[in-house]
C-alpha cells in the first residue's frame, strides 16, 4: 500500500452548524493532486447506467479510483469532492454511491451545485476531486 497523508479534518468549526456527509474543513502536507471532473463513462467510452444517477455515480466513483490510483492515493487522501449535478434531487443516490468508496466517519470536503446541463445531455453527474499525497 502507499504512504498515508498528513490530513485534519475540521467537521465543526466553532460556530458553524456540522454538516451532513461532509467536513467543513481539510487540511494536508504535501503533494496537491487535482482529477479533473470524471463522468460516467466506462473505459471503451460507454455511457454507464442511462438515466440511473446512481449508476452513474458509482462509474464516476470508480472512475475517480482510478484516477486516484494512478497518482500514487486513494480515497482517504481526498480532501474535496465537487459536484456537477443536473438535479440536486439525484444527492441522496449519489452519496450512497459515494459511501462504497468514502469513509463515511471522515468524509472530504464537498460542494455540490446543480448545474443546467453537462457536455452530452445523458450525463447526470461529473464529480472533481482534490487530495495531498504525502
Amino acid at each position: 500500500m502507499h504512504e498515508k497523508a498528513d490530513i485534519t479534518h475540521i467537521p465543526e468549526p466553532e460556530g458553524v452548524v456540522p454538516g451532513t456527509g461532509y467536513t467543513h474543513v481539510v487540511t494536508g502536507t504535501g503533494r496537491l493532486i487535482a482529477v479533473s471532473g470524471q463522468i460516467a463513462l466506462d473505459g471503451d467510452g460507454n455511457l454507464v447506467g442511462e438515466g440511473d444517477p446512481e449508476a452513474q455515480a458509482r462509474q464516476v466513483f470508480e472512475n475517480l479510483r482510478r484516477c486516484l490510483a494512478a497518482a500514487g492515493v486513494g480515497f482517504d487522501e481526498v480532501i474535496k469532492l465537487t459536484y456537477f449535478v443536473t438535479d440536486i434531487g439525484y444527492l441522496p443516490a449519489v452519496r450512497r454511491a459515494r459511501d462504497e468508496f468514502v469513509d463515511v466517519k471522515r468524509p472530504p470536503a464537498s460542494s455540490a451545485v446543480q448545474v443546467a446541463g453537462l457536455f452530452r445531455p445523458d450525463l447526470l453527474l461529473e464529480v472533481e476531486a482534490l487530495a495531498v499525497a504525502p
